[in-house]
């Protein structure tokens, strides 16, 4: 039978250009996430790790998840390195909560890291494309802001979607992730700033893309009859869904709707037995301001082609109806490719136990998390329960 899953403890290192190692990083979000353990854990209770990255600027490539389980004295234990490109501590989450719900382990981790600033911008261009269709768009000359830049036009062209509306989602995280003091970016912005800035992929300026970013985050899981012996105030784990889509985009039958996200959020909506309407508080996958306007439709949050009206009316705004990205997401935030998906675990862990200091929302009774993988190959969604 299958069993109910906790997270018990998150954790994670500052994000930004920080000149760091994968190690060390990787150690902080760690120890942060045992810390975070109301009653205390033996590291030894935990059983199996997954660890989420990308390899960029192709580092420690090889074993890396053996290298960062023993720089956390995590040794002896089945561990690997789970990669889906920028949703791969997303997988990583999802593999570690799979363990733990079928009995292969009552304690596990999942984590990710990303060393994204130690390589030259040269270097910086050729690794965010390896997760395109590298025969017909990377070797084509299309770039990651590209690939995006397309969907917004397309989507602007669909649906009236405008700029301010674009820029409106950056100005909203940004406000957010001022408030966030591990954030990349901790400045408010102001619409004209964002409308003003160079552009970068038409019709998306600098202001709508997010940075390079090096960091780390870490989840602990654990099962339902052990849970209670290291928390009192477990986040329970409702919902898990993932899917996978065409590579490249001009293969989909939509540039404007990402399959591989309704197909996840549908079964995670399925497996906790919501609706999108019942969401509280929500952490997605805004790489670029279209990003979180195409989730906020394909997650149910609004109709397609209704998308880029919810920055901009206030709904996504901490106060308002389904807060976004309250953490400042990938745009303010940051996003360091392999720990992304875990940082938003750690976000919503935090906004469900009202530990989310200046940002925190309104008694939130469900949270969700939405990490994809480049242009939205893979998706991993995720719905939590105080």
């Amino acid at each position: 039978m299958a069993r109910e899953v906790a997270v018990i403890g998150t954790g994670m290192s500052a994000f930004g250009d920080l000149g760091r190692t994968a190690k060390s990083l990787f150690t902080e979000a760690f120890t942060e996430a045992l810390e975070s353990v109301d009653h205390g854990l033996d590291p030894r209770d935990i059983r199996e790790a997954y660890i989420g990255n990308m390899g960029f600027g192709g580092g420690q490539i090889g074993n890396l998840a053996a290298l960062l389980t023993e720089h956390s004295r995590l040794l002896h234990i089945p561990t690997r390195k789970v990669e889906n490109a920028c949703a791969s501590s997303g997988f990583a989450f999802r593999d570690a909560y799979l363990a733990v719900r079928s009995g292969a382990a009552d304690v596990a981790i999942a984590g990710g890291v990303e060393v994204m600033n130690d390589v030259s911008d040269v270097r910086k261009r050729f690794w965010l494309g390896v997760s395109g269709d590298t025969e017909w768009e990377r070797l084509a000359g299309l770039t990651f802001p590209g690939v995006y830049g397309m969907m917004a036009g397309r989507h602007m062209h669909e649906y009236g979607t405008t700029r301010e509306q674009l820029a409106a989602v950056a100005v909203k995280n940004h406000a957010n992730g001022a408030l966030n003091p591990k954030a990349q970016f901790r400045k408010p912005v102001t619409l004209e700033k964002v409308l003003g800035s160079p552009i970068v992929a038409a019709p998306l300026t600098l202001y709508d893309c997010c940075a390079t970013t090096d960091g780390a985050a870490c989840a602990i899981l654990a099962d339902k009859d052990v849970a209670g012996k290291y928390t009192d105030a477990p986040v329970w784990v409702a919902g898990s869904g993932a899917a996978s889509d065409y590579l490249a985009v001009h293969d989909r039958e939509s540039m404007t709707r990402l399959d591989a996200t309704i197909a996840a959020a549908n079964a995670a909506y399925g497996q906790a037995g919501i609706t999108a309407k019942e969401v509280d508080v929500a952490e997605v996958h805004d790489c670029f301001t279209i990003a979180e306007i195409l989730a906020v439709e394909d997650l149910g949050f609004a109709k397609k082609g209704e998308g880029g009206r919810l920055a901009v009316d206030g709904t996504t705004a901490r106060e308002g109806a389904i807060p976004t990205n309250p953490s400042g997401g990938l745009k303010a935030k940051g996003h360091p490719l392999g720990a992304t998906g875990a940082a938003q675990v750690h976000e919503i862990f935090l906004q469900l136990r009202g530990d989310a200091g200046g940002r925190q929302v309104r008694n939130p009774e469900l949270g969700l998390t939405h990490n994809v993988g480049g242009s939205g190959a893979t998706c991993a969604v995720h719905v939590f329960r105080r």
